[in-house]
This record gives structure tokens, sequence and C-alpha cells, in this order.
């Protein structure tokens, strides 16, 4: 039961959507850190539910073809519960952009549900609200 294991999975989740400084982002990353059946939910502000290739296919694209630059996204606060090999995580987070030439600043709530399998934590499902 290791809280650290959690936080530092949550780290390279948010990080693999970085391309702040020119690098590229590895938003690939997505199927080591999730399960293959992993399941991603957006609910604002439409609802849309995507299998892990699903997710990470126009995202690659976004970030690698120079329409999203200089874009990070950060965990602001969390709560973490562990009870044996499952973990749930609910918190908020920012981020910030250059989409088409244009600066933004938004933020949300993200869920994250965690499981241990033999090769340490994965992630099995996430979902996320965008306030803006």
């Amino acid at each position: 039961m290791s809280k650290s294991e959690i936080d530092t999975l949550t780290a390279e989740f948010f990080g693999a959507f970085d391309n702040v400084g020119g690098k590229a982002a590895d938003v690939s990353r997505l199927r080591r850190l999730m399960l293959p059946g992993g399941v991603i939910v957006t609910t604002g502000p439409e609802f849309k539910a995507y299998t892990v290739d699903e997710f990470i296919e126009p995202r690659q694209r976004l970030l690698a073809e120079g329409r999203l630059v200089e874009f990070s996204e950060w965990e602001t606060s969390e709560r973490t519960e562990i009870e044996g090999g499952i973990a749930s995580r609910f918190g908020t987070y920012s981020k910030s952009g250059i989409l088409d030439g244009a600066p933004f600043e938004g933020g949300g709530t993200k869920t994250i549900q965690f499981v241990r399998t033999p090769e340490g934590w994965r992630i099995a499902a996430f979902s996320w609200h965008d306030k803006d």
C-alpha cells in the first residue's frame, strides 16, 4: 500500500501531455500507465467515453502538429484512498498552453481509479470535467 507509487504514477500521467519548451509530449505512455482495457470519460462540457487508443490518437496529433504548444497540466489538490489492491484519487487540476495561437488557462476535476497488478500500480479508469 504505497501512496508514493500512486503519486509518481499520477505525475507521470499529467506529464504525458506536457510539450513546454518545445519538448515532445508522450501521450502514448498512457498505454504503459493504464490497463489495456482502461476506460476514459469526460463529462464536460460534453460527455464522451474513450478506449485508451481512442483517447491517445487525437491528443498525440494535437500536441505534435503545432496546434497546441507550451501546454502543461498539473494537479492542484488530491485525496487518495487505498484499500488492498485498489485505489481511488479525486482532485483538481490546472492547465495552460497556446491553442491555435491563442493563450489559454483552465482547469477542472479528475478522478483516477488504480489497481495493483503483478507489474505494479496501473490506471484502470479516469474521468474528468473541465470547469471552463
